[in-house]
């Protein structure tokens, strides 16, 4: 029950990293008619959260196993891994800001840990990323591999959906529903991606960079990205 509550307290949306500074690409293609309604805000959500299994996922699994094994090597080889393939300056920047975020909360709430120390270390390398952070952290509190990931495709899941009611004309009942189903894949996406290794990480989806890219010279925007 503790480990349960662990993982609704740090795994929600609102916990303060800073996440709901981010769109997850979506404001720009909002604005390029990509995503224009309940439909293709769907399909949109589904893009985002087969990415993140297929990319950012497998680092989080690597983080929490390092975690577990007390290889902090491995965790930092997975940031490593997180970091140089975000193309985009705008998603590194996420990454990079809520990871960090995500660490210093965690040194102030939960105490010495492998997170506190990785933050430590990251001052004159490798910056910690929030995937690996997050896996790294549920890892400690004892939370499972599986319930860890399914925190992290909720969590992509949800900015999204956050932004969304910014962005267009989507309710909240729209939201939940499309945030329902999408869940329904989160088995499947595990199962699909817990034997990779950091060298299989990928997230190819090159409308979304592009989109990306052009958000990082728009002159009006509500998000960072």
């Amino acid at each position: 029950m503790v480990e349960t509550l662990k993982l609704l307290q740090f795994g929600d949306s609102v916990f303060p990293v800073g996440a709901f500074s981010f769109s997850n690409g979506l404001e720009m293609a909002v604005q390029q008619g990509v995503v224009h309604d309940r439909t293709t805000l769907q399909d949109f959500v589904r893009t985002v959260t087969r990415l993140a299994a297929t990319g950012d996922g497998v680092a989080l699994l690597t983080g929490h196993r390092g975690a577990v094994a007390g290889d902090l090597d491995r965790i930092r080889q997975a940031d490593e891994a997180v970091y140089l393939r975000k193309i985009n300056e705008e998603m590194r920047t996420m990454s990079v800001r809520m990871g960090h975020k995500l660490a210093e909360a965690s040194a102030r709430i939960v105490g010495e840990s492998l997170l506190k120390e990785r933050i430590g270390g990251a001052a004159n390398g490798v910056p910690v990323t929030y995937p690996v952070a997050l896996g790294v952290l549920f890892a400690e509190l004892g939370v499972t591999e599986e319930d860890a990931f399914a925190a992290h495709q909720y969590g992509a899941a949800s900015m999204v959906l956050g932004a969304a009611l910014r962005l267009i004309r989507v309710d909240h009942l729209d939201a939940q529903s499309i945030l329902f189903a999408v869940n329904e894949k989160v088995a499947d996406d595990y199962r699909d991606v817990y034997t990779a290794e950091l060298e299989d990480m990928q997230g190819f989806a090159p409308h979304i960079d592009i989109l990306a890219g052009a958000h990082q010279h728009a002159h009006v925007r509500m998000f960072m990205n």
